[in-house]
Protein backbone atom coordinates (compact mmCIF):
# COMPACT_ATOMS: atom_id res chain seq x y z
CA UNK A 1 0.00 0.00 0.00
CA UNK A 2 1.70 3.53 -0.94
CA UNK A 3 1.70 6.48 1.63
CA UNK A 4 0.38 9.94 0.35
CA UNK A 5 2.84 12.46 1.10
CA UNK A 6 0.88 15.98 1.76
CA UNK A 7 2.97 18.61 0.36
CA UNK A 8 3.53 21.79 2.97
CA UNK A 9 3.05 25.13 1.54
CA UNK A 10 6.50 27.41 1.86
CA UNK A 11 4.71 30.18 2.32
CA UNK A 12 4.37 30.11 6.22
CA UNK A 13 8.21 29.88 6.37
CA UNK A 14 8.10 32.98 4.07
CA UNK A 15 6.08 35.02 6.28
CA UNK A 16 7.87 34.07 9.18
CA UNK A 17 11.04 34.99 7.33
CA UNK A 18 9.04 38.62 6.79
CA UNK A 19 7.62 39.08 10.39
CA UNK A 20 11.45 38.50 11.86
CA UNK A 21 12.78 40.87 9.29
CA UNK A 22 10.06 42.98 10.24
CA UNK A 23 10.95 43.00 14.02
CA UNK A 24 14.63 43.47 13.34
CA UNK A 25 14.31 46.44 11.47
CA UNK A 26 11.60 48.08 14.17
CA UNK A 27 14.37 47.55 17.09
CA UNK A 28 17.48 48.75 15.12
CA UNK A 29 16.03 51.88 14.34
CA UNK A 30 14.50 52.71 17.67
CA UNK A 31 18.34 52.22 18.56
CA UNK A 32 19.63 55.77 17.28
CA UNK A 33 18.95 58.09 19.93
CA UNK A 34 17.25 61.61 18.52
CA UNK A 35 18.96 64.46 18.17
CA UNK A 36 18.26 67.24 20.88
CA UNK A 37 15.29 69.12 20.01
CA UNK A 38 17.11 72.33 20.59
CA UNK A 39 20.04 71.58 18.73
CA UNK A 40 20.48 74.71 16.01
CA UNK A 41 22.42 73.63 12.50
CA UNK A 42 24.86 75.73 11.15
CA UNK A 43 23.80 78.02 8.41
CA UNK A 44 25.96 78.10 4.99
CA UNK A 45 23.66 80.23 3.62
CA UNK A 46 26.15 83.30 3.61
CA UNK A 47 29.91 81.52 3.09
CA UNK A 48 31.99 83.48 1.31
CA UNK A 49 32.56 81.71 -2.32
CA UNK A 50 35.93 80.56 -3.07
CA UNK A 51 36.47 78.95 -6.67
CA UNK A 52 37.46 75.98 -7.19
CA UNK A 53 41.64 75.55 -7.54
CA UNK A 54 42.98 75.03 -11.27
CA UNK A 55 39.53 76.00 -12.81
CA UNK A 56 39.40 78.06 -15.29
CA UNK A 57 36.68 80.89 -13.80
CA UNK A 58 34.65 82.68 -16.72
CA UNK A 59 32.36 85.55 -15.29
CA UNK A 60 29.70 86.95 -17.23
CA UNK A 61 30.74 90.23 -18.97
CA UNK A 62 33.58 87.50 -20.38
CA UNK A 63 36.44 87.93 -18.17
CA UNK A 64 38.44 85.27 -17.70
CA UNK A 65 40.58 84.36 -14.39
CA UNK A 66 42.36 81.34 -13.57
CA UNK A 67 43.87 81.08 -9.71
CA UNK A 68 42.65 84.67 -9.16
CA UNK A 69 44.13 86.32 -11.98
CA UNK A 70 42.55 87.83 -15.11
CA UNK A 71 43.53 86.09 -17.75
CA UNK A 72 43.97 87.98 -21.00
CA UNK A 73 44.77 85.28 -23.97
CA UNK A 74 43.44 81.75 -23.75
CA UNK A 75 46.08 80.37 -26.66
CA UNK A 76 48.98 81.57 -23.79
CA UNK A 77 47.13 80.14 -20.98
CA UNK A 78 46.65 76.51 -23.09
CA UNK A 79 50.37 76.48 -24.56
CA UNK A 80 52.33 77.46 -21.52
CA UNK A 81 50.75 74.66 -18.87
CA UNK A 82 47.69 73.02 -20.44
CA UNK A 83 48.76 71.03 -23.29
CA UNK A 84 47.58 67.86 -23.62
CA UNK A 85 45.88 67.88 -20.00
CA UNK A 86 42.42 68.42 -18.53
CA UNK A 87 40.92 72.06 -18.00
CA UNK A 88 38.02 72.34 -15.95
CA UNK A 89 35.85 75.87 -16.77
CA UNK A 90 33.41 77.44 -14.19
CA UNK A 91 31.11 79.38 -15.93
CA UNK A 92 28.37 82.36 -14.39
CA UNK A 93 25.07 81.08 -15.02
CA UNK A 94 24.40 84.53 -17.00
CA UNK A 95 27.54 83.81 -19.41
CA UNK A 96 25.84 82.94 -22.87
CA UNK A 97 25.77 79.60 -23.86
CA UNK A 98 27.28 80.88 -27.26
CA UNK A 99 30.39 82.42 -25.56
CA UNK A 100 30.98 79.33 -24.01
CA UNK A 101 31.08 77.01 -26.52
CA UNK A 102 33.11 79.47 -28.72
CA UNK A 103 36.23 79.00 -25.41
CA UNK A 104 35.48 75.62 -25.33
CA UNK A 105 36.52 75.19 -29.16
CA UNK A 106 39.29 77.24 -28.79
CA UNK A 107 40.40 75.66 -25.76
CA UNK A 108 40.34 71.99 -27.74
CA UNK A 109 42.15 74.27 -30.72
CA UNK A 110 45.14 75.37 -28.42
CA UNK A 111 45.58 71.99 -27.26
CA UNK A 112 43.68 70.96 -24.05
CA UNK A 113 43.30 67.64 -23.71
CA UNK A 114 39.65 67.47 -22.40
CA UNK A 115 37.07 70.37 -21.02
CA UNK A 116 35.17 69.69 -18.12
CA UNK A 117 32.57 72.61 -17.42
CA UNK A 118 31.69 72.51 -13.74
CA UNK A 119 28.02 73.38 -12.80
CA UNK A 120 26.05 73.28 -9.53
CA UNK A 121 23.60 70.14 -8.45
CA UNK A 122 20.50 71.08 -7.58
CA UNK A 123 19.18 67.73 -6.96
CA UNK A 124 20.02 67.76 -3.33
Amino acid sequence: MKRKFSRREPTIALINIVFLMLIFFMITGTIAKPIEKTLRLIETENLIRIDPPNALVLLKDGTMKFNGYNLKDLQIFVTENHIGKDIRIVPDRNLSANELVKITKKLKTFGAKRVFIVTENLSQ
